[in-house]
């Protein structure tokens, strides 16, 4: 089997998996007790706190831990419109994930309004355009730092300036889900105010992220209870996750290299698939900056998507033709739409994702069954 469905999930590294484990079986006491063992426990998930603070250039005392990405951003949207005193806009991307995209409709239901920046043919947030979204009233500006469909790296730093010009007091969030610690961030230097995460793309464990907080920015907790995390995520300590989370990191860090080399088997894979006429990538090319070095989205002229990820997934590849969080509502992609295919071009995309186990000969082998199955399945299509 060939996975190449990497930006839906990864596979853990044996450290994560071993550190849970040992977590599970001898280190399963609660964080917040106050015995030995259980403080024991807290150093452990402080470690995790201090290594993701770290990476992201940020205190450690605003790494709030949460279930993934979703309640991470959750939290950062809901938890800044409910503190605001009076109604303002806020401002998203044309491409964020339905984390993003779902949660602005209650901010506006809270009596805030909502816009929307667009995007360029690449899949770039339009800067140009953005002066005329974004105002006095801006309260907060949302946009990911890498698009989980198309792999183009969205300009945060400028988009935080562009805000704060406008409104001195306006707040940069990042989805950062598919960015960290696969494209570099640094949140006092880039001027993020609220940066989510998830261990799962990151080749740790489901069901933990983080949302890191700039020190002085407020938040309506979404969960009350006994107070953890500063009374902003309240609920025991996922323990076993968030230790693996912190190995996850800790791996991460120590194969940087290894992460770059992900782009040269991504420009591989393009560069045999460019010689076949009838496919094309959206967004920014592989060997471009401002593509990250994971993410491909290949378009192919008269096959569905779908037709050729099942034809694919027959062959033992695995990719997919979105964001696996909308993979079964089966609907045109608005991100792609939105950088001006067609809906014929969009129904025939699908993406392919890299991980940390992806191989050379794995690239050659994918290239050419996916060859292949286009042009036995172009002969089917619709005239």
């Amino acid at each position: 089997m060939i996975y190449l469905d990497n930006s839906a999930t990864t596979r853990p590294f044996d450290g994560v998996i071993d550190a849970m484990n040992a977590c599970m079986r001898e280190s399963y006491f609660n964080a917040s007790a106050a015995y030995r063992p259980a403080m024991e426990v807290e150093k452990a998930i402080s470690a995790c706190r201090r290594r993701i603070a770290a990476e992201l250039g940020t205190q450690e005392s605003g790494v709030i831990f949460t279930s993934g990405g979703t309640e991470s951003d959750n939290l950062a949207l809901l938890g800044v419109a409910m503190t605001l005193r009076r109604p303002g806009n806020f401002v998203v991307s044309a491409i964020e994930h339905p984390a993003v995209a779902e949660t602005v409709r209650r901010v506006e239901r809270l009596g805030h309004e909502v816009r929307v920046l667009p995007i360029d043919e690449r899949g770039i947030v339009d800067l140009s355009a953005c002066e005329t979204v974004i105002d006095e009233q801006t309260a907060l500006v949302s946009c990911m730092q890498v698009s989980n469909e198309t792999g183009a790296v969205q300009p945060v730093a400028q988009l935080g300036a562009l805000a704060r010009r406008k409104n001195p007091a306006a707040l940069l969030h990042v989805d950062g889900v598919q960015g960290f610690m696969r494209v570099p961030v640094h949140m006092g230097r880039m001027g993020v105010d609220l940066y989510a995460l998830s261990g799962h793309k990151i080749h740790g464990p489901k069901g933990v992220g983080a949302l890191a907080v700039r020190g002085g920015v407020r938040l309506a907790p979404q969960m009350t209870g006994g107070g953890q995390e500063k009374n902003l995520r309240s609920g025991t300590y996922n323990s076993p996750a968030i230790i693996g989370l912190g190995e996850a990191v800790r791996e991460m860090a120590q194969r940087r290299t290894d992460v770059e080399a992900m782009r040269a088997l991504k420009t591989r894979l393009w560069e045999r698939l460019s010689q076949t006429e009838g496919i094309r990538v959206n967004g920014p090319l592989p060997q471009e900056a401002d593509s990250a070095p994971h993410v491909l989205s290949l378009s192919f002229d008269g096959v569905r998507g779908e037709v050729l990820r099942n034809a694919l997934e027959g062959e033992g590849v695995l990719v997919s033709t979105g964001s696996a969080c909308a993979s079964h509502k089966q609907k045109v992609s608005t991100t792609l739409r939105a950088m001006g295919l067609s809906a014929a071009q969009a129904d025939g995309t699908i993406r392919v994702s890299l991980g940390l186990f992806n191989t050379a000969e794995e690239m050659d082998e994918a290239a050419e069954k996916m060859e292949k199955l286009f042009a036995l399945l172009r002969q089917y299509r619709r005239r």
